[in-house]
């Protein structure tokens, strides 16, 4: 984990939900349709807390965790600048795959929006989910996020020089049979492991979760420029509402997975607890 780490530390996260806003604005409407209207809530590799902060604002009481300090710090920051720090119940630099601190059955709902696609042994991702389920009460909710194989693969196609080693055939060609992804550029996006999507819900569930649905947290505006984002805008806020509203309702189209950079898997937990 050390080259994620590294990698977090200087990559401006919060910058990059901003840039690719779907993103956030699909996972956060789906979540909210699943949450109580109130209720205690774990963000477990939350980096700087946009999640955190949208549900705290929301009323929730949130416990932020993130294995990277300069993250939880940069949370911390933002709670106190938007005087939303009473409606956190800690930030905590901790490991998803050891979850200690916290009591089995104590959490709402978790979410789980970036660990699951950089452990890249399994071993490592089944430990993770089970710690997940241990802390989530029964009938409690998980959102987890996943990146899919065919998605990245489609993408080195386009830009292989931008995501070494994928810019040779035989590059491609082990990462199609792994899953695997370390980018060979100092620097740049790595530690990474890439699901094949109908792998997703028949893993979480070998964890004790039942599939609700899985969206396409991209929908179908990943692949839209800023000129055409701008025409939309253009036509007014009302339209632009609106467009946003189909985009979110698209984002469950089962057909547009394998575009979305991210997939959101939204579970229950089952009634029989698994211990890890």
């Amino acid at each position: 984990m050390d080259n994620v780490m590294k990698y977090y530390q200087s990559f401006d996260e919060w910058g990059r939900l901003d840039r690719e806003p779907v993103e956030f604005i699909v996972n956060m409407a789906h979540i909210q349709r699943y949450l109580p209207s109130r209720g205690r809530i774990a963000d477990i590799g939350a980096g700087p807390g946009k999640y955190a902060l949208a549900l705290a604002r929301a009323g929730h009481e949130v416990t932020l965790i993130d294995l990277v300090p300069r993250l939880v710090e940069q949370a911390r920051s933002k709670a106190a600048e938007l005087q939303l720090e009473r409606q956190f119940a800690g930030f905590h630099v901790a490991d998803a795959r050891d979850l200690h601190e916290w009591p089995d059955d104590h959490f709402d709902a978790c979410l789980l929006l970036g660990p699951l696609y950089h452990l890249q042994n399994e071993e490592d991702r089944i430990r993770a989910v089970s710690e997940v389920n241990r802390i989530t009460k029964k009938e409690g909710f998980i959102f987890a996020a996943f990146m899919t194989r065919i998605r990245h693969f489609t993408t080195s196609l386009l830009y292989p020089e931008a995501w070494k080693p994928n810019h040779t055939i035989e590059g491609i060609d082990s990462f199609l049979a792994s899953g695997i992804f370390n980018h060979t550029d100092e620097g740049r996006f790595t530690g990474a492991y890439f699901f094949d999507i109908e792998r997703i819900s028949p893993f979480m569930q070998s964890s004790g979760f039942e599939c609700v649905k899985l969206i396409g947290s991209g929908s179908i505006a990943g692949g839209m420029t800023v000129d055409q984002w701008d025409y939309w805008r253009k036509q007014g806020p009302d339209v632009y509402r609106k467009v946003i509203e189909r985009m979110i309702e698209a984002a469950e189209n089962p057909y547009i997975l394998g575009a979305s950079s991210h997939v959101m898997y939204i579970g229950r937990k089952k009634e029989a607890t698994l211990k890890a």
